[in-house]
């Protein structure tokens, strides 16, 4: 008797479902949405990537992890687009959700519905500690949400928060090691206090 693993049989059957990976930064998000997709399509599953056209860090059109891994990837700049693609697939990987429209929730639930696997990676909250665009929604839909944890640089714990080393107040700040740094809850708080503390003898 052949015994298959879970893995195996939501790799293989055709099952709408949206799965949600979301940490903070170097948390090993993309890295683990690279690994789900490498593994939908060694299962002979029709599979397309997409990220958004702004993040161009480490290339153009491949989703690229902070560890060097890669996969081809569709740059697109709203998330309606990916229903033009989508029809013909059986898994839909989503890298830096954050960064898309709040559509993003329905075309998720749309393809689900369609009996399409569906796995999104993004960032869960913004450098101020505040929920990221579309994520909150996307958890509440999500079949199944993996929370991944960064090492804090500060003192080693597991970190939640991406706290921003440059001063930059836009949301949307596209940065790596240089800009930004993961901290643990209580390493952030201090972090902020720190900053607003600099912030305000700097006036």
């Amino acid at each position: 008797m052949v015994l298959f693993s879970e893995d195996h049989i939501q790799e293989t059957n055709r099952r709408g479902r949206i799965e949600v990976i979301c940490g903070s930064m170097f948390s090993g998000k993309t890295e683990e949405l690279i690994r789900r997709l490498k593994r939908a399509k060694f299962a002979k599953q029709r599979v397309e990537i997409f990220k958004p056209a702004i993040d161009t860090r480490y290339s153009e059109e491949n989703v690229v992890s902070h560890d060097s891994n890669s996969i081809a990837s569709t740059p697109i700049d709203s998330s309606a687009s990916i229903l033009l693609f989508a029809s013909e697939m059986d898994v839909i990987g989503i890298d830096e959700a954050q960064f898309f429209d709040n559509g993003l929730i329905d075309v998720c639930n749309q393809l689900a519905n369609n009996g399409i696997r569906v796995i999104v990676a993004g960032l869960d909250m913004d450098f101020r500690g505040v929920p990221f665009g579309p994520m909150p929604g996307l958890c509440a839909i999500a079949d199944e949400v993996s929370k991944v944890h960064a090492i804090c640089v500060k003192c080693g714990q597991l970190a939640s928060f991406s706290h921003r080393t440059v001063k930059n107040d836009k949301q949307v700040l596209l940065g790596e090691t240089a800009e930004y740094e993961p901290l643990c809850r209580e390493c952030y708080l201090r972090a902020m206090q720190n900053d607003q503390e600099q912030e305000a003898s700097d006036k």
